[in-house]
């Protein structure tokens, strides 16, 4: 439940107005991060209000997770406590539901549970490969570390989700303004051509029968001209579970540059997983196991998975990347060869960090020219929808003079 806390400054009276996603008063006004000179007023947020302020204050970013940790390994690193570590991100962070769970682990850890103990209470914003690191970094006393790495990288993949999404906009744009334009013509124009094809009889192409259908329908029930948008939204909102299908994730390694953007965002999440495991201690059967788990990518479960059981039978982390290579994809050798050097020099962790801090590199290279890559398929989609266009309406005007003007026998 939404929180609206009010909080006022005794000094110079100014309020300003903090939003909690939690469900008790008391945690709200830990989450909206009050000082000793200001007071907090608490109301519910409930109802169609709570729904606007859902829709329109946007969920937990990126951002947050790695200001979050980021900040928690800063207070570690200088002896502050746990709990007053987690006071200090209050103000840190933006998202209403960050604050909400910040002020949930301090009340959990309050009443003697363990910082991972009250985090699985989240699984949305500490998920399992998130929950194992810190579960490691507990039994080997080194959150700070781990804090500061999870941080650090999640601080990585907000730089280049931003290079992303800010690619992606001209593209989305381009897509919207068809839809609209495809429904304004339903509307307006397609139904004046269908009356004058109509007063002729002359047979229609395909594409024309079909466009005048959807005027019919759109005309008839203009309620389904939300639907494109509805789907539009409902596809991006549920992108994170369309993109773990495997036939899916397959489809996209097939597409050019879009495939080596999907393989090395997972194999940079993958690998980097490894190396912060291995550097906290963790065995590394575990250390597999909790890669496999946390690779969004089934190529690179399955590659961790079957490396964990190589490494059962007695094989050596090196043999097991050999025999399973084949997941790897065009840089199976070049990772493979890191691994046997590290294996041969004892600097197994460092050559992981290195393929991770290489594919980071050339994801962020390839992030920063997605707008370059987009550009030409954009092009390729608009001519589709116009060709489409002028194909359905004008194709049926050029053969009108055959029905005014029949040939004669000979």
């Amino acid at each position: 439940m939404l929180k609206k806390v009010t909080v006022t400054n005794a000094n110079t009276g100014k309020s300003s107005v903090t939003i909690v996603d939690t469900d008790t008063h008391e945690k709200a006004i830990i989450g909206c991060g009050i000082a000793a000179n200001e007071t907090a007023a608490v109301e519910d947020i409930t109802g169609l209000d709570e729904t606007v302020h859902r829709l329109s204050g946007g969920g937990p970013s990126v951002d947050d997770r790695a200001n979050f940790f980021s900040g928690l390994a800063r207070c570690l690193e200088r002896n502050i406590g746990i709990v007053k570590g987690l006071q200090l991100q209050t103000n840190r962070v933006k998202s209403s539901r960050y604050k909400g769970v910040i002020a949930d682990l301090i009340t959990s850890m309050a009443a003697g549970e363990k910082l991972s103990e009250a985090m699985a209470k989240n699984p949305d914003l500490f998920p399992d490969q998130v929950l194992s690191l810190i579960i490691a970094g507990e039994e080997a006393g080194q959150l700070a570390k781990v804090f500061r790495r999870i941080g650090t990288s999640e601080r990585k993949a907000s730089k280049i989700i931003k290079k992303l999404k800010n690619g992606l906009i001209y593209p989305a744009i381009v897509i919207v303004l068809a839809v609209v334009v495809v429904i304004v013509m339903s509307f307006t124009l397609v139904p004046a051509m269908a009356k004058l094809f109509e007063t002729f009889k002359a047979p229609l192409p395909l594409g024309t029968r079909a466009l005048i259908a959807v005027s019919d329908l759109l005309i008839h029930q203009p309620y389904m001209a939300l639907l494109p948008f509805v789907g539009l939204f409902y596809f991006f909102k549920n992108w994170g579970k369309i993109a773990s299908i495997p036939w899916m994730q397959d489809l996209f390694l097939k597409i050019p540059k879009a495939g080596a953007i999907v393989r090395k965002s997972a194999a940079t999440l993958s690998f980097r997983t490894l190396a912060m495991l291995v550097e906290s201690n963790v065995r590394l059967s575990s250390a597999l196991s909790i890669t496999a788990r946390a690779s969004s990518h089934y190529h690179y479960r399955n590659f961790f998975n079957n490396v964990n059981d190589h490494i059962a039978i007695g094989r050596s982390l090196h043999e097991g990347f050999l025999m399973e290579s084949h997941w790897l994809g065009s840089d199976a050798r070049s990772i493979c060869g890191l691994i046997e050097l590290g294996a041969e020099t004892g600097t197994g962790t460092e050559m992981l960090n290195e393929i991770a801090d290489d594919y980071e590199e050339e994801l962020d290279s390839l992030a920063g020219q997605i707008d370059k890559i987009m550009e030409p398929l954009t092009i390729m989609f608009l001519g589709s929808i116009v060709g489409f266009l002028i194909y359905a309406i004008y194709g049926p005007i050029f053969s009108l003079g055959d029905v005014i003007l029949p040939k004669k026998g000979g």
